[in-house]
């Protein structure tokens, strides 16, 4: 079975899907940094299509950018200048053909991850 990734964000302040986060998806490979898949979570905080699709998988390290202090701004979160979380940069490896889920627990002032299922 060809490797996948998702995502999905949930706004741990509120207790409910994070709507509307930009998420850029990058492949590093030594110095490089090569933008894969720029995307926008729905209303389930989920992104509408797997961030990085079966065909285009390929094992190795991956960077995810959560753009979490625009979708702070847009959503009316009480705004800081500057804000304590920003974009939040999220490093991982994909070590083999499997589906990877990498999903984001955020709050103005704090944020996980695990990898999921």
């Amino acid at each position: 079975m060809p490797g996948y990734l998702t995502t999905h964000v949930l706004d741990t302040a509120r207790g409910r899907p994070a709507e509307g986060m930009e998420i850029v998806l990058f492949r590093l490979d030594g110095g490089a940094r090569e933008e894969l898949a720029r995307m926008r979570t729905n209303a389930d905080g989920r992104t509408d299509a797997r961030i990085l699709p079966e065909a285009d998988f390929a094992t190795g390290t991956y960077e995810l950018e959560f753009r979490a202090g625009d979708w702070m701004d847009a959503t009316g979160i009480a705004p800081e200048s500057p804000r304590f979380l920003d974009v939040i940069p999220i490093r991982f490896g994909m070590s083999q053909d499997d589906h990877y889920h990498v999903p984001l627990l955020v709050s103005p002032f704090g944020y996980s991850t695990y990898r999921g299922s």
